[in-house]
């Protein structure tokens, strides 16, 4: 497909309008979907898709279209109408010099999803869905979702830009739920990352589905949370939804350029205790958020957010680099080519400390002990967060108690961060697939063990 396109003819029409910036975007996409609901294959199917994007940008206004019509009259049409959308004053156009950026090659696959056939595929599910089920009569029904994905992707642009990079996903969703009468819990575990079909190999369907059916049962036969404000301790286990949610997005340079961040404006300042640190990292071997290139072609690099608790900068894009930022963190991400770009997190995470979590947990003689967390909301503008508990239990005398369902955990983002007291020298990560400006995008988030001495927890006990 990258043969056949005219990219210096699109970028030059584009311009010829008067644009400051043009950018054209390529993608090929192959996925596959598998649903198991059930024990019934609801859904079994592989999509292709490919398309062309344009992007102008004149004076901080900025132009785009897309197009699945990859014939040269219908590419140069739409670079002709973007390039006319910009709004500037006509220019002759100059001469465009591609050179083509080799970027260190994150992900490793080794069983390739290209060639696994859908049968096998769909027996993943099976095997997942039929394990569940054999967990305790009290699972009702057991939803596998299975998905993967080969995107390759092309970037030009008249600064020169001309990169590709392939990107692999693979992804297993388990959600099973327990019932007792008219009371209902839910467990889920999902597995994946920028990795192929190996990923069944260290991590098992079965051992998946276990995980999210152990869940749920013992949520089903555990008391209701207590309420109040008490020490929490998450564990690395947990999963860096908190951090990914209550200060990730707020940290993003578009919300922050905009003052829809509560960290706006305070680069340089204090916004957490002296012992958190906090990076985002698209170069992750087989992190689910990792890539080579990020949808601008900007290589994909680790990037300092927090540092001893001081706000260092701000995740950006070759657009919006925010106060202080002199070039694009490689944050610029799209769902397709039907997308432009915004500025994502990828793997996002604390970075661990020096207290062992045994420690932690033996110096809290009471509170709540957080296994893993739920979902959640966010106020980006003043930090406000309301989170779920998958799976929580009563801390007595320094030691994990009784488990509990229905907890949540309520809080601020800045006021916590501050807070945190102590921070382990683990590091766990959960996976999910985050939301933003109508468009989704994989990350990863991650967290070591740690305590915070006062937030407000959630239930009806």
């Amino acid at each position: 497909m990258i043969d056949t396109i005219p990219i210096d003819k699109m970028i030059q029409t584009a311009m010829r309008y008067g644009a400051d910036f043009a950018e054209v975007f390529a993608e090929r996409t192959r996925a596959t979907t598998i649903v198991s609901d059930d024990r019934r294959l609801e859904q079994a199917a592989t999509f292709f898709d490919s398309g062309v994007a344009i992007r102008a940008i004149s004076n901080g206004h900025t132009a785009f279209g897309s197009t699945n019509d990859l014939t040269r009259k219908g590419l140069l049409t739409l670079a002709r109408s973007v390039g006319k959308a910009a709004r500037a004053p006509s220019r002759a156009s100059s001469q465009i010099q591609l050179i083509e950026q080799r970027a260190q090659t994150i992900a490793t696959v080794s069983q390739h999803p290209f060639g696994i056939p859908l049968e096998q595929k769909c027996a993943i599910a099976s095997r997942a869905s039929e394990t569940a089920f054999r967990c305790g009569d009290a699972i009702r029904q057991v939803r596998v979702i299975y998905r993967d994905r080969v995107r390759r992707i092309l970037v030009a642009s008249s600064e020169g830009v001309f990169a590709t990079d392939e990107q692999v996903s693979t992804l297993l969703h388990v959600q099973a739920i327990a019932a007792d009468g008219a009371l209902l819990q839910t467990g889920t575990e999902p597995v994946g990352g920028s990795t192929g079909f190996e990923i069944f190999d260290t991590t098992p369907p079965e051992e998946i589905a276990e995980r999210a059916a152990r869940r749920a049962l013992l949520m089903l036969s555990s008391p209701p949370a207590p309420a109040g404000s008490m020490p929490v301790i998450l564990s690395a286990e947990a999963g860096g939804t908190m951090i990914h949610e209550a200060v990730g997005h707020g940290l993003e340079a578009d919300l922050a350029d905009e003052n829809l961040s509560v960290y706006s404006g305070r680069i340089g300042q204090q916004v957490a205790n002296p012992a958190i640190s906090v990076v985002d990292d698209a170069t992750l071997a087989g992190a689910r958020g990792s890539f080579t290139i990020d949808d601008e072609g900007t290589p994909a690099q680790r990037t300092l957010l927090i540092e001893a608790g001081m706000l260092k900068r701000y995740l950006s894009d070759r657009q919006t680099k925010g106060p202080k930022n002199t070039h694009s963190t490689g944050n610029g991400r799209r769902q397709s080519y039907a997308h432009p770009p915004v500025v994502r997190m990828t793997n996002t995470f604390i970075l661990p400390g020096t207290d062992d979590p045994a420690q932690i947990l033996a110096e809290t003689p009471s509170g709540l002990f957080v296994r893993r967390m739920g979902g959640g909301q966010v106020n980006t503008v003043n930090g406000d967060f309301v989170f779920e508990i998958q799976e929580g239990y009563r801390i007595e005398g320094g030691q994990i108690g009784e488990p509990v369902r229905g907890a949540t955990l309520v809080g601020n983002g800045p006021t916590i961060l501050a807070a945190i007291d102590r921070v382990g020298n683990d590091l766990g990560f959960s996976i999910g697939t985050c939301g933003k400006d109508g468009q989704e995008a994989p990350v990863a988030c991650g967290q070591p063990t740690i305590r915070i001495p006062d937030i407000v927890v959630g239930g009806t006990a």
